[in-house]
This record gives structure tokens, sequence and C-alpha cells, in this order.
């Protein structure tokens, strides 16, 4: 039902959200995500009472309809971490040449809420449209699991799939990071992480917005998407308080990649962002910050749109927005 109401022409979606078109200075929002916002609004979702679980089997039922590409091909692999092993699943067609580039993709969540089920259709979009191999790690949760442990286990199944690239039929030199949200933050932290290391870097970062400074000071966050764009500063403050053991850690630049002292010699990255999204000033500030360093960065803002829309392929338009994307994305990978 929801998909066929998201068809309706626009006028007819403002008139069901009950609003005049909600715009912040030259940004309008699209008609289909206001009428999201405002029956998620109407659900007065108290975060004082959420517990982790109720919120995962919320988000998970959000995100079990398959928009199909039954053709790729979905392997899971059992990935050893400290003190325990977690699942990587690879996403691979007829149409994938081997010993070719590949994408290891984190999803996103907060850190706390979210899977590989609940991204399997943007991995399998991402495959067909990139025509790579794509790996999704199933990283454990906060606060189960805090701070550094899903970060670890990013770094750990990265590795693996570097060491087992003759299994996976892979080039090692061309294997590249990748994720939305939580995800994003974890991609670029891990380029950071490999760097201070002194470990071959990916071959490129996709950063779809990015959480990139949990102090939450920027105007899009304190300000103009704080509240009513589906994702709120209050969820932010949340996931933050679920991920991490103490406040000082906001300050880490592996929590926190906008204040690494020292972001030169990065790999070239395609950062995006929505014009409603409390994120979208700090990952605005984050490729800003790459391309003064003297890294190649391709930045793109979908004005329109609001945080979360790369997984929401079933709504008109989107699809295209994640095919200008890959175009982007797709020189930085060959």
């Amino acid at each position: 039902m929801l998909n066929l109401i998201m068809k309706l022409p626009n006028f007819i979606l403002l008139w069901l959200s009950g609003k005049k078109q909600i715009t912040i200075g030259n940004r309008s929002l699209l008609p289909a995500f206001q009428l999201i916002c405002v029956q998620n609004e109407k659900l007065g979702l108290d975060l004082s009472q959420l517990s982790p679980g109720d919120f995962r089997s919320t988000y998970n039922a959000q995100n079990i309809l398959s928009i199909g590409l039954n053709h790729i091909t979905a392997t899971n692999h059992s990935v050893e971490v400290e003190g325990d092993s977690i699942q990587v699943r690879e996403y691979s067609s007829k149409r994938v040449e081997d010993h070719a580039a590949s994408l290891v993709y984190f999803h996103g969540g907060g850190w706390v809420i979210g899977n590989i089920d609940t991204h399997d259709n943007v991995c399998r979009y991402l495959c067909e449209r990139l025509n790579i191999k794509i790996f999704s790690v199933d990283y454990r949760l906060s606060p189960e699991f805090k701070f550094p442990t899903p970060l670890n286990d990013c770094l750990s199944a990265y590795e693996w799939v570097i060491n087992n690239n003759e299994n996976l039929s892979i080039d090692p030199q061309k294997v590249s990071v990748g994720g939305d949200s939580a995800g994003g933050n974890l991609a670029a932290s891990l380029c950071l992480i490999r760097k201070s290391e002194g470990k071959p870097l990916p071959q490129a970062q996709l950063l779809i917005y990015p959480v990139t400074d949990l102090r939450f000071l920027t105007n899009s966050i304190q300000k103009e998407c704080s509240d009513g764009f589906l994702l709120t500063k209050g969820m932010m403050e949340w996931f933050a308080g679920h991920y991490l053991d103490s406040e000082g850690l906001r300050d880490d630049a592996r929590v926190s990649p906008l204040l690494a002292e020292n972001v030169d010699g990065l790999p070239p990255a395609v950062v995006v962002t929505a014009g409603f999204d409390p994120l979208r000033d700090e990952g605005e500030a984050y490729s800003d910050k790459l391309k003064k360093a003297n890294n190649e960065v391709t930045y793109i803002e979908f004005p329109k749109y609001i945080h979360g829309f790369f997984n929401m392929l079933q709504i008109p338009g989107i699809k295209d927005s994640v095919d200008e994307i890959c175009q982007v994305f797709q020189p930085y990978i060959k």
C-alpha cells in the first residue's frame, strides 16, 4: 500500500500530509518524504522508553520489502573477530568479472540497529549498478558491544576480504569501502586508522550522509533539521549514548573523523548528503576538510531528501539518485 501511495502525484502527497510544502532556505522537501515525516511525527516516539531491542524490531520490519534483483547471488561467510565471529555477505552476479574491484560495505543504523538484511536491497542494487562484488559486514552492535568493537569488527572484516582475495576472486589492490550514516562513519574511520598504521589503504571511499562529528555542533543538527525529518538530534544523542562509554570519546578521531588532525593522503571519496538531514553540515564539513588536504573528493547534496533515502529505493526518483551516485563513484574504482 505504501509503495502505491508514494507513486501518487506530488500535490496529492502534500494534501495527504496536511501541510504546505516544507522548505528550508531554497530547499523544498520532496512531497513523498514530507508525508513520511508527518506520519512519523504522529507516532510520538518516546526515546526515553525505547529499548535497542524494540527499535531493532521496528527497523527490521520497515526494511523487509525486497526490490527484486534475485539474479544477484548472496553468499554468507563467517569471519573471525576478537572473541567471536560475524557474518560477511558477498553479493555477485554473472556479469561481475573475476579478480576485479570490490566494495566492503558497512550498514547504517547508529551503531545500534540495522544488519545485513536491512541493507540487502542497497547492496544488491550497488552490485548491479557498479558491476562489482559487494561485501556487506554484519558488525556487532551497541550497547551490547560498545566502541571500539563495531569499528574493530569492520577493520577485521576488511582485512579478511584483502587476505582472502584469491578465494573471493577479487583484486586486493581495488578494494574500496563505503557505508551509510554510522556505516559511513565506520568507513571513514577505517581509512584514517589504516593510514595511521601505515597499512595499504582502500581504493576509494563511498560516504553516504556519514556521521563525522559526535559533538553535534552544526547548524543542521542544532537548528534547521534538529527535529521533524525522521532522524532527529535526540535520536542521534540516543545512538551516541549507546555507542560510547563516555562523553570524552566524542572527541576521539576514531569516533569523530572530522576531528582528525591529519587527513592528507586518503583514498578518493564520494561524500553524499541530504538537504533535510541533521547530519548534512558535518558531512559537507568532512568533504571540505578532505578537499583542503588535497584529497580527491566529489561532494553531492540531494537538497529535497531526508536522511535514510539511500535505503528507500521503492520511492520514485531514489533509484535515479543512487544511479547518479554510482556513476560518480565508478571512475574511482576502475
